[in-house]
């Protein structure tokens, strides 16, 4: 049959300001020259599942060192109570949505957090900017995927019913504690 077009061209999602985002983005991914439009158009049209969130410690550490750089999140930025240093976090965030508590700890430590149609304002082409994102394997899900739990050489999590603490008999006899013959 005829090939399928595997790649999004638009959002699903149905929410007006993304879409209106995406209308001001694919206006300057096709008017200016820069890569960086293009990538952020791209990463809007994305499902939630790969916009994976970022914390405000990973912008730090990102940041360190480019003053008067903005960081372009295309996704959620959240916060991150292991970071103690709140002075690391004197920059420009943008991003498509923010933790009230991640954004009160920017803006409290001199940063601003702005959104992309602002961006698009002060930084057409995204001289600039650090695009970021967050790691797509961090789900939860992912721990659950690989070689059949059980088997040799295996790390995968399995789907239990409720061992682990939670249930008293379930799925947490032989195999699944060193006590009764072996653990994997």
């Amino acid at each position: 049959g005829k090939a399928k077009t595997v790649f999004r061209k638009s959002p699903k999602s149905e929410n007006v300001y993304l879409k209106l985002l995406v209308k001001l983005y694919r206006f300057l991914a096709r008017r200016t020259e820069a890569k960086f439009n293009k990538v952020v158009l791209k990463r809007l049209f994305m499902s939630r599942a790969n916009r994976p969130p970022c914390s405000i410690a990973k912008l730090a550490k990102e940041m360190k060192g480019k003053d008067g750089k903005t960081c372009v999140v295309v996704g959620t930025v959240t916060n991150d109570v292991r970071l103690l240093d709140d002075s690391t976090l004197k920059f420009t965030v943008c991003c498509l949505r923010c933790v009230d508590s991640a954004r009160a700890r920017i803006v409290a430590a001199g940063g601003e957090v702005i959104t992309f149609d602002q961006l698009a304002l002060r930084a057409p082409t995204g001289s600039n900017c650090i695009l970021l994102r967050g790691v797509l394997k961090s789900r939860e899900v992912y721990k659950h995927f690989g070689r059949a739990p059980g088997v040799p050489q295996s790390d995968t999590k399995p789907y239990t019913r409720g061992g682990n603490g939670k249930n008293r008999k379930i799925e947490s006899a032989r195999g699944r504690r060193k006590t009764c013959g072996f653990k994997v």
